[in-house]
């Protein structure tokens, strides 16, 4: 290492990178290959992370968009945003065998949207239209049965037929400052709205958040490993952007960093979304290390133990 490379000082935020329920969705296709070998088909990306999909295709997984593109003598695996009551409904009619990867944490705002309905409330789901988690949530009720508001301005302007019969859910993955905004709308104008037991917003967003807002108050720039198709990805850009970093951006991996953009920057935050392997960290702090003289430092904001069960199905003695 040149005693003439530049001074730069890296923060890793922690907690980065994998939760519980990517980390369940991945392995729930390499225990289906396992099992019932290749190919087995994915419906929609597992996880929003190209190199995460590009792996488990070279291990046999063929992704796709509908149902109709898979055969009917080769297993299925639902994608970790969860899928709308339809697609199970389509499998089970075709005698598919399939396993569902939906994070249990979303399954929870599936549950949370059902017993609204059943309980005759109007249901508001805080969320980004298209997003396949919103259209898996959307999906579980008749059509019209949830509003969907993506901003504080859809909160102000949102009319219900019966405001004292009011409840809402959330997208797993939103910014927790911007939920809190649009959420505070809706309890000012409808004090009776009926909130979720707990949080909507899973504990790995909400921590990774944390995280990078502790770091980026004292980092010039902070660079997000993440894909674009990656929500809890984008927010963390965000985020950083909001705590003070000077400049931020999504990189999908070191490749995709404009290291002229890091001319005279000499303290650099990094982080990666819930569904970015910990390898690409790595790889971007190995990048940095070429062309820095370097000091890394880690900044923890809280620890995570959660872990998820694996369906039945794929437990080695299952039939």
């Amino acid at each position: 290492m040149s005693a003439m490379q530049p001074q730069m000082r890296l923060t890793l935020a922690a907690p980065r990178g994998f939760c519980a329920g990517v980390d369940r969705a991945i392995q729930i296709v390499e225990r289906a290959l396992a099992k019932f070998g290749a190919p087995v088909y994915v419906r929609h990306e597992i996880v929003h992370n190209r190199h995460v999909v590009e792996r488990l295709e070279r291990l046999g997984a063929v992704f796709v968009e509908e149902l109709s593109e898979c055969p009917d003598d080769r297993p299925v695996v639902f994608s970790a945003h969860g899928v709308p009551k339809s697609v199970p409904a389509e499998a089970a009619a075709r005698n598919l065998l399939y396993v569902d990867a939906t994070c249990p944490l979303v399954s929870k705002v599936h549950v949370e949207a059902q017993r609204h309905f059943e309980a005759g409330k109007e249901i508001v789901l805080i969320g980004h239209a298209g997003h396949p988690e919103v259209v898996g949530t959307l999906g579980q009720l008749p059509d019209g049965a949830i509003a969907l508001i993506e901003t504080v301005e859809d909160a102000a302007a949102y009319q219900p037929e019966d405001p004292s019969r009011l409840a809402f859910v959330t997208q797993t993955t939103l910014s927790v400052d911007d939920t809190a905004a649009i959420v505070a709308e809706l309890q000012r104008r409808f004090p009776q709205i009926a909130a979720p037991h707990k949080e909507d917003i899973c504990y790995a967003t909400t921590n990774r958040q944390a995280a990078v807002k502790a770091m980026a108050v004292d980092c010039d720039a902070v660079l997000v490993i993440g894909s674009p198709t990656s929500s809890n990805s984008r927010r963390l850009v965000e985020v950083a952007l909001r705590a003070g970093a000077k400049q931020a951006w999504l990189v999908d991996d070191e490749s995709g960093v404009d290291w002229s953009a890091l001319q005279g920057v000499r303290s650099v935050g990094i982080t990666a979304g819930a569904s970015a392997p910990e390898e690409l960290v790595e790889g971007l702090i190995e990048a940095f290390r070429k062309r820095f003289d370097l000091e890394v430092e880690e900044l923890r904001v809280t620890d995570e133990d959660v872990v998820f069960k694996l369906p039945r199905i794929l437990n080695e003695d299952a039939a």
